[in-house]
């Protein structure tokens, strides 16, 4: 039968103004200009008849007839996309997009990726390190590495690694330090964002009593790192992603053993994103880099 459908590209560009409320957002999702935009949204208005934004001054909505449209147009275009992305025997050789938690990112995916660019070089990988919720495939985001428990309703999650809290802190400072009671005079680093810092460690360690409130409030853990590296003070490190500093003498581990934390980095997709020949061929190399047989984890 013949299908009476408007321009396709018209409904990519409804579909990313209706969800960004803003012309000149979809315009730069979508690396076009936001006149062309406007133009194509014209187009489509004209094409059904009906008004599909209010434009004001400086704001955009949806009419009624808009938002009646939006889900059932984003709904169309991505069963599309997922039915072109699963044609059987599709060779791996379009884009992959990466949404990754950036201390992950900055200390194993980006030292590591040389080598999965050299097993794939037809694909083109795109790295995110924003902190935001991902929502697979709306998002355009095709897998995500993220610190959790594995708790993801509905997605694929496979644990990488196991992880360890250690405080570390520079060669002369650890020097000083053999008991907890020696850390009275040092300046704890901590950081605000991080899930388990000085309250988990102290926790698992067995630890009571501690002023754990003291010391500098960093919103990295690279800064932090950076900060005990340099003698400013004692961090709390996860192996093995400290696993550099360590093995090259910067920093030192004290008051160990390193005690085993909840959470770790975990690899999330969907199923749909997972039928993609590019999200397979990345999801397969980074579970042979980092993970063992024993404790890979689906959800």
């Amino acid at each position: 039968m013949a299908y009476r459908l408007p321009p396709l590209n018209t409904l990519r560009l409804f579909e990313a103004s209706g969800r960004h409320l803003s012309f000149k957002l979809a315009a730069e999702e979508l690396n076009v200009t936001p006149s062309a935009v406007s133009h194509g949204i014209q187009v489509l208005e004209d094409w059904l008849g009906v008004s599909l934004f209010a434009r004001g001054h400086r704001s955009l909505a949806l009419t009624v007839a808009g938002q009646a449209y939006l889900p059932r147009v984003r709904e169309t275009l991505e069963a599309l996309a997922s039915a072109t992305e699963a044609v059987p025997g599709r060779r791996p050789s379009g884009q992959l997009a990466v949404s990754v938690a950036r201390t992950f990112g900055m200390r194993w995916l980006i030292p590591n990726l040389p080598r999965f660019n050299r097993l794939h070089p037809e694909i083109q990988v795109s790295v995110d390190t924003a902190t935001r919720l991902v929502e697979f495939p709306r998002d355009g985001v095709d897998v995500a590495i993220r610190m959790g428990r594995g708790d993801w309703p509905d997605l694929i999650a496979t644990r990488l690694t196991h992880e360890s809290l250690v405080p570390v802190c520079a060669p002369a400072m650890a020097a000083t330090i053999s008991s907890v009671a020696d850390l009275a005079d040092k300046t704890l680093l901590h950081v605000v964002i991080a899930s388990e810092d000085w309250a988990a460690w102290a926790e698992l360690a067995g630890i009571h009593g501690m002023d754990l409130e003291r010391g500098v409030r960093m919103d990295a853990i690279h800064m932090a790192l950076e900060a005990a590296a340099q003698g400013l003070g004692v961090a709390i490190a996860r192996l093995p992603l400290v696993q550099a500093e360590l093995e090259s003498g910067r920093l030192v581990p004290v008051l160990g053993p390193p005690r085993p934390c909840q959470s770790a980095h975990w690899l999330v997709t969907s199923r749909e994103s997972l039928t993609r020949p590019e999200v397979a061929a990345f999801c397969a190399w980074i579970k042979s880099e980092l993970v063992s047989p024993d404790y890979a984890v689906n959800s």
